[in-house]
């Protein structure tokens, strides 16, 4: 069909002959043979097949190739074809390494500086397993280890992975007492929740990987809080008085074994001092003993002698025979022995 140009008539008003008068515009459309407008329908079909059929997945992600919404493969990083173009098949291109982030018991308002949060009381609060009501906040960090199940068998992830972090957690919560939750048993209840959360989501298909539950904030009801801080500080305190009572025993004990052992050591020598020495006087003894029998008298005077000299050491000893007409001589002796070693 040939088009040519076309002068249409000028109109008056509106359907009731009244309002301004315009002119419509002409309209001048190129002719076209059948033969060129095939060429054109070609190279046109040939470029949505060829820039439809082509596609590149991230580094980060993991490509889904679907067609008619039918999953058929999967595809690492890097440049693609499809078997078919846009929107025969289509890729979903989800985020493999990307840690995401939920939260249970509080929601993050505005992340800040300063940081604003809201409680979520029917995530947080928990009967704890002496019947005891606990407020405890935990943040899951997961990322996606499957993409086809991500995408295909579960609705939605994110209220999944909520929800049965809470279901595994009061699971955890509900087997241990008040006092582990607010104290000792944190690091314990992030690994078995952790694992217990993992077990859920691998039995619903989900394909994602639980990499750490983290607890931000345990504490009682608002109600009890000052009576349950005034219970912890004091089993802070029993804790501390042990530890220091401990680190006394373990100073002092060694102390006390260094003495014992340094005593023992001394008694021995001792002893062994004793033992030498009353095995020398007795040998001694028996020496003298034999000497005594050969010479009595000679034996005698030479142990009286020997007694004197260590009776008295530091005095003058003038012996005296028997039969002197006087002692006098001895004396001026004495006096001139003095004198003598005094000029000397």
């Amino acid at each position: 069909m040939r088009w040519d140009d076309v002068d249409q008539p000028r109109r008056r008003g509106n359907r009731y002959g009244e309002g301004p008068d315009f002119n419509l515009p002409q309209i001048r459309l190129p002719s076209l043979r059948r033969k060129n407008a095939v060429i054109i329908l070609i190279v046109i079909a040939g470029l949505w097949y060829v820039l439809g059929s082509f596609y590149t997945v991230r580094p980060d992600q993991e490509g889904v190739v679907l067609r008619l919404g039918k999953r058929l493969r999967s595809t690492g990083p890097g440049p693609h074809w499809r078997h078919f173009p846009w929107p025969i098949e289509t890729v979903e291109k989800p985020k493999v390494t990307e840690m995401k982030r939920a939260e249970i018991g509080f929601r993050t308002i505005d992340p800040g500086p300063p940081a604003r949060y809201a409680s979520v009381p029917n995530e947080s609060l928990m009967l704890t397993g002496d019947l005891n009501i606990v407020d405890i906040d935990i943040v899951v960090q997961y990322w996606i280890a499957d993409a086809a199940k991500y995408l295909f068998n579960v609705r939605d992830p994110l209220g999944t992975v909520r929800d049965a972090a809470e279901a595994a957690l009061r699971e955890v919560i509900g087997k241990r007492k008040i006092d582990e939750a607010l104290t000792t048993g944190k690091d314990e209840i992030q690994l078995e929740t952790r694992d217990q959360l993992q077990q859920i989501l691998d039995q619903y298909g989900c394909g994602l990987r639980v990499n750490a539950v983290q607890l931000q904030d345990a504490h009682p009801p608002q109600d009890v809080i000052d009576a349950f801080k005034d219970v912890a500080n004091a089993i802070e305190d029993k804790d501390r008085l042990i530890n220091e009572a401990e680190g006394y025993r373990n100073a002092i004990i060694p102390e006390a074994e260094g003495r014992v052992a340094k005593i023992l050591q001394a008694a021995e020598a001792y002893k062994r001092e004793r033992e030498k020495r009353a095995a020398g006087d007795a040998e001694r003894f028996n020496a003298v003993l034999a000497e005594y029998k050969k010479a009595k008298d000679i034996t005698r005077k030479r142990l009286y002698l020997e007694t004197i000299e260590s009776i008295l050491p530091n005095m003058e000893k003038v012996i005296v025979e028997e039969g002197l007409p006087a002692p006098l001589p001895l004396l001026q002796m004495g006096r001139r022995a003095r004198e003598t070693a005094v000029v000397e």
